[in-house]
């Protein structure tokens, strides 16, 4: 089932290390090529003689090869792998990979890493369920990381309870289960051109001040890494975040004010075949903004804003024959019928409601709770999920929609 598929193998410091080699001996078996990188203490639970004798390639654990200097490329090793496993994930690695720290050459390459990847979290109960754990763990499932178990059973401390690493066999099964469905799919975005916007607008009063709003871009990043994965070329048209997209093949436009994102979102818009407005932009902008910073005076100052232009609507009276159009409603009451109101208004295609009294959803949050509405008053209602999961649902139904 694997044939032809590159497995990376990260082998992590836990007394379930010993487990890699029955993982490795029936991947091979699926006909996977298996190369594994080891965490120095995980030398310490097996050797890699072990691993190396059964997977048929050397075992990497260090930056430079210690006998003649040669450099274990990360880079050549996120490129090569078509999925990333690391079996036994301890709470160590889980807490770096989540904060992004690379202090180790399994670690270093996750960062280089383009493809899937799967977690086999291995520790003690009170270490899976302290905080720090469970923070860490949604952090790494927002990227759009996988975890297979952890199970329930008997530890190495001697208690019982949640930790135990999934089962070789388990977590095989789900790694051909996985990449089978992924083959059937694969890139079914190849050749579409796919324009993102996302992100806030911040509007000048003075060199100083602004008006804006709280998005963080997430979602919409979420959308363009998951396009990208999917093979499409996309452009994300983004807006001042602290965030940016992880796939290398995403092309990011840096944009500020409305206008400047209305500017780029059409000139991008020309010529894409999907587009998805996911971007909070500004409604309203100052009439006029100061060369200088204004002052504080004893009375009450007064804005005067003007209506910036709506995107969404201008794109929707300029689409071309052929072009799909998402776009997203943030809704506080009324949400259904508001939201189907500006997918008719827009000429939208599809329309995606968040609602901001929905728990754990919106803005500021690494999950998303949505409800996809279709030209043809299709309505469907989605359980909370990462944001990462969220774009996989929605890029899905956007294929089903124009495939």
């Amino acid at each position: 089932m694997l044939k032809g598929g590159n497995i990376l193998l990260g082998v992590t410091g836990g007394i379930a290390a010993y487990k890699a080699a029955a993982i490795i001996r029936l991947l091979v078996k699926e006909g996977a090529e298996v190369k594994v990188i080891m965490t120095p203490l995980a030398k310490e639970f097996i050797t890699p003689l072990t691993l190396a004798t059964l997977s048929k390639n050397p075992v990497l654990v260090d930056f430079f090869d210690p006998e003649d200097g040669r450099w274990n490329s990360h880079i050549d090793l996120g490129i090569w792998a078509d999925l990333f496993l690391v079996a036994p994930a301890t709470a160590n690695t889980i807490g770096k990979m989540a904060t992004g720290i690379a202090d180790n050459l399994l670690l270093t390459t996750l960062l280089s890493a383009r493809c899937p990847v799967f977690l086999a979290p291995a520790m003690d109960l009170d270490m899976f369920n302290h905080p720090a754990t469970v923070r860490n763990i949604e952090t790494l499932k927002s990227f759009g990381h996988h975890f297979i178990g952890p199970d329930t059973g008997e530890l190495a401390s001697g208690l019982e309870g949640k930790g135990r690493m999934s089962e070789p066999e388990i977590i095989v099964k789900e790694i051909v289960e996985f990449l089978s469905k992924k083959k059937i799919t694969e890139l079914p975005l190849r050749g579409k051109r796919v324009f993102i916007n996302a992100g806030p607008t911040v509007e000048p009063i003075d060199p100083v001040r602004f008006i804006s709003n709280h998005s963080s871009g997430r979602m919409g990043i979420a959308l363009a890494d998951e396009a990208a994965a999917l093979g499409a070329e996309v452009t994300l048209v983004l807006g001042p975040v602290s965030l940016s997209p992880a796939h290398a093949d995403v092309k990011t436009v840096a944009v500020k004010t409305a206008a400047e994102m209305m500017e780029a979102s059409v000139t991008a818009f020309r010529d894409c075949d999907i587009a998805i407005l996911a971007a909070a932009v500004a409604d309203f902008t100052p009439e006029t903004t100061s060369s200088t910073k204004i002052r504080r005076g004893k009375g009450e100052m007064v804005i005067r804003l003007k209506p910036t232009e709506d995107i969404a609507d201008y794109l929707g009276s300029i689409r071309k024959s052929g072009q799909f159009i998402a776009g997203f409603a943030l809704e506080t009451d009324n949400e259904t019928a508001n939201a189907m109101g500006k997918l008719k208004r827009k000429n939208l295609d599809m329309i995606i409601l968040n609602s901001l009294r929905d728990e754990g959803a919106g803005f500021g949050y690494e999950t998303n709770r949505i409800t996809i509405i279709d030209s043809n008053n299709n309505i469907d209602k989605f359980e909370l999920k990462s944001k990462g999961e969220v774009a996989s649902d929605i890029l899905r139904r956007i294929i089903s929609l124009t495939g």
